[in-house]
């Protein structure tokens, strides 16, 4: 077994299976069917803008503020102060709120279907991580996120040079792993996880 994936199953057992995306707060270990309409898609991607530069737990405080705000229509109906009233607790909620509002048009726009890498990163404020994001976990496409955790755990396991760039490491990841999303899930949130502890 190559190192990496040695790694994956160390996690694996210290952590147990994670169930991420949570959906309206909802963990969903083992099961990846997620997620299950278009209404969890547009949410996951709402979580993967809000998450960016703070805490999963000032997140779920803005998930909730937003509560049944959850839809394209109902982020663009909102004014930019009662958005960024919701979303305060998830930092930068300045900017974060013309993102939530780029990513709703885009949504619509893209009606039904799985957006490109190269279509998400030319949103306004999506870059490689959020879009990863977006495509790994709304639209189960095998793609490895690289996130600040991911780095600094592969930099201490002694897989990774400390200079490699987010492509670099991902180019990595997805040539010493079977390419199937379920594992790219897990994988990313074990991380996120064992960053905790």
């Amino acid at each position: 077994m190559n190192p990496l994936l040695a790694l994956y199953h160390r996690l694996l057992d210290q952590h147990g299976h994670q169930g991420w995306w949570p959906l309206k707060g909802n963990y969903h270990p083992k099961d990846y069917s997620f997620p299950h309409n278009d209404l969890e898609k547009f949410e996951i991607g709402i979580g993967a803008i809000l998450t960016q530069n703070t805490t999963w737990k000032n997140v779920e405080k803005s998930l909730l503020a937003l509560g049944s705000c959850l839809s394209p229509s109902k982020i663009l109906d909102l004014s930019d102060a009662q958005l960024q009233d919701k979303i305060h607790s998830s930092g930068y909620y300045i900017q974060k709120t013309k993102k939530l509002k780029n990513w709703a048009n885009f949504f619509i726009k893209i009606n039904h279907c799985t957006p490109t890498r190269e279509e998400l990163l030319s949103i306004w404020g999506v870059g490689p991580e959020t879009a990863d994001s977006i495509l790994l976990y709304a639209y189960q496409i095998p793609i490895f996120v690289v996130d600040t955790y991911t780095k600094r755990l592969l930099i201490k396991e002694n897989l990774i040079s400390s200079n490699a760039n987010y492509a670099q490491v991902q180019a990595y990841c997805e040539s010493q792993l079977p390419r199937q999303y379920e594992l790219f899930q897990e994988f990313h949130a074990l991380i996120v996880e064992n960053n905790k502890s």
